[in-house]
């Protein structure tokens, strides 16, 4: 972690700014502080001409005069950023401006020395190897922030009837009608398509196992292996028709199952 290192901090607090770069300089007294930045505008400016003086970039996101991400909008900037902010909110927003960590203040040394250690392993890391990881990341923090479907209201029998998802064991389509099977035997007609309850059901707890169901993890009882590298899936309650997840799908689902 010696490697000389010169760093950008964008930051409108002056003493947040200094006590950063003393953290800085107490992990590493190589590094580098090329500049200190306070506003979009500024930021702007110093970025259009100076395209590649320095290595990483220290980012608030909540400016005198604005949010940080209107700099990214602004001027093509390739370095890798760290967000240091006091919110929660713009963890997804800084993941699509060259972030690559999100750090929350107030800070300390050993968060910072993390997430300079995490900067060394990305420049050691190919360029597909750095764009892979910022996707998961992503994604990770997409699936995080997504509210996903916690219960249903069912209409039945002229009544309407509320329904934890986490209770429903499996879902299935027939004849273009999907319905939902609990584990105590009940079955309603839903108002949805597999497709949209796919998208609203939590994907930890739930799989698309094939065109026909999606299933619930806790009603797996048991997977086999069947013909030509495909998995049958035996459930609870016992649907009436076998649930074959493919061989395409086989190791996704293995995955999911076991995590």
């Amino acid at each position: 972690m010696r490697r000389n290192i010169h760093i950008i901090i964008i930051e409108d607090e002056p003493a947040t700014a200094r006590h950063l770069e003393y953290i800085l300089k107490e992990i590493n007294p190589e590094i580098q502080i090329t500049k200190c930045l306070q506003s979009i505008a500024e930021a702007t400016e110093w970025f259009t001409l100076n395209d590649n003086n320095y290595d990483l970039i220290f980012s608030d996101i909540r400016l005198s005069d604005g949010l940080s991400f209107e700099i990214f909008r602004k001027v093509n900037i390739k370095k890798p950023v760290i967000f240091v902010t006091a919110y929660h909110d713009y963890a997804i927003e800084a993941f699509r401006n060259n972030g690559i960590d999100y750090v929350l203040k107030p800070f300390d040394k050993e968060e910072i020395t993390r997430t300079i250690f995490k900067y060394h392993i990305l420049i050691a890391a190919d360029s597909e190897k750095r764009q892979n990881e910022k996707a998961s990341l992503l994604q990770k923090l997409q699936n995080a922030t997504k509210h996903y479907r916690k219960s249903f209201l069912i209409h039945y029998c002229g009544r309407l009837i509320p329904v934890e998802a986490a209770k429903i064991n499996w879902f299935h389509t027939a004849n273009e009608i999907v319905y939902a099977h609990l584990s105590d035997g009940r079955q309603y007609i839903m108002e949805f398509t597999l497709e949209q309850l796919e998208n609203e059901l939590e994907p930890t707890l739930f799989f698309r196992a094939n065109r026909q169901f999606i299933i619930n993890k806790k009603a797996v009882e048991a997977v086999e292996y069947f013909f030509n590298g495909r998995l049958l899936i035996k459930i609870h309650p016992s649907p009436q028709d076998q649930i074959i997840v493919s061989k395409a799908k086989a190791m996704t689902f293995r995955k999911w199952l076991d995590q």
